[in-house]
């Protein structure tokens, strides 16, 4: 069914009144913040709602791509509704003394923030041009714990672009089979895949959710692994449901790409490594990059070890490691960023890399592939 849409406009209310917790109030700021817009020429924009119109209090920010409100606890002493710019709102806050916060409005929307004895005044709008959140129809969700999702946006978002110039990029892939949820990010020179199994099976779905929306909400999860995520999906939004909060985000349009094509199971050398010392050997190559520079790690797959050396300006560097190995020997370069960031995000003591030439993409993955990085790698000739 498709998104309703719907503006609410709300006239200043003389004379609101809350008292909050400084804890509940900066909470709550926190969380609305990351929806507000720091680049934009419409200044309601910049500001958080704050709601009190229907007995509750909620905070909300929305750049009109991503939206998020959640609700606080608080004594309501008198209803009304007041747009507040974000940035100053939650650096006077921040900085308030452990105590309760009284928020007072009147007729100009001059706002009063008072706490002990700290009092600050500052000018509010009325809200009228403030977007709350779209409506968006709840038929098809499904449910994730807090931990998993939060997880699997650390072990993905890194491989997203942050070149606009292909939009598709700069999102996550969220597909669903059956009971199984698929998360990819690709930037063009690497993709990151994460599977996992829900706890039951759903009618299939394919969308893509901004890289930004993604990383805002895997921030502000708490990630309890007895608490879940309900994600609901409409043709054009994408809605995460958890706690006291909500998150409604634009989906990016498109079709997105055949990742299935991608992916091989055919290699000519297979190589298990304990990761931890993988990881730490290429983070210590990098200490003769200089930032901005693109030289290749190179790694020389023999019988039982791995030599890995780095060529540059500053200096240079080799080492081994021992390692299983089946297959060809095999000497192949890569983006050290590359494999630090995947490594970094895998948590087995031992990976397996599954290669098939010094062109052809290196495959990091599981026996179940719950995880799947493919990384391409860089042509070394000349730079050893």
């Amino acid at each position: 069914m498709p998104s309703r849409v719907t503006r609410k406009t709300t006239k200043g209310v003389i004379h609101m009144k809350l008292i909050i917790s400084k804890s509940n109030l900066l909470s709550g700021l926190q969380i609305a913040s990351k929806a507000v817009s720091n680049k934009t020429t419409m200044s309601i924009l910049e500001c958080i709602m704050v709601d009190a119109t229907k007995g509750i209090i909620t905070l909300t920010g929305n750049d009109m791509d991503l939206g998020i409100e959640t609700i606080i606890e608080g004594e309501i002493v008198e209803k009304g509704a007041i747009a507040l710019d974000a940035k100053i709102f939650l650096e006077i806050v921040r900085k308030l003394p452990d105590s309760e916060i009284t928020i007072e409005t009147d007729s100009s929307y001059k706002t009063t923030i008072t706490c002990e004895k700290a009092k600050f005044t500052i000018i509010g709008k009325s809200g009228e041009d403030f977007s709350y959140l779209p409506i968006v129809e709840r038929d098809d969700s499904i449910v994730v714990s807090q931990f998993t999702l939060k997880e699997v946006v650390r072990q993905t978002i890194f491989a997203i672009s942050d070149n606009d110039n292909n939009k598709l990029m700069t999102g996550e892939l969220f597909e669903i089979k059956d009971d199984v949820l698929r998360v990819v990010a690709l930037d063009g020179f690497r993709v990151s895949i994460r599977k996992i199994q829900l706890r039951e099976a759903y009618s299939p779905k394919k969308v893509v959710v901004p890289g930004k929306t993604v990383n805002e909400v895997s921030k502000i999860l708490p990630g309890n692994a007895d608490s879940f995520v309900t994600i609901s999906f409409t043709p054009k939004h994408i809605v995460f449901e958890f706690d006291n909060t909500t998150v409604v985000s634009r989906l990016i349009e498109g079709e997105y790409f055949k990742i299935d094509q991608m992916l091989s199971n055919d290699y000519e050398t297979k190589v298990k490594v304990n990761k931890k010392e993988l990881l730490s050997c290429i983070d210590r190559a990098t200490l003769l990059v200089k930032e901005g520079d693109k030289k290749p790690i190179i790694i020389n797959f023999l019988d039982e070890s791995m030599e890995l050396k780095i060529n540059s300006i500053l200096g240079s560097m080799n080492e081994d490691i021992d390692i299983e190995k089946q297959g060809k020997d095999l000497m192949i370069g890569f983006n050290p960023k590359f494999m630090i960031d995947a490594l970094r995000v895998i948590d087995d003591e031992e990976v397996d890399l599954y290669m098939v030439n010094s062109k052809a993409p290196c495959f990091i993955k599981n026996e179940e592939e719950s995880y799947i990085y493919m990384i391409l790698p860089v042509n070394f000739i000349n730079v050893q």
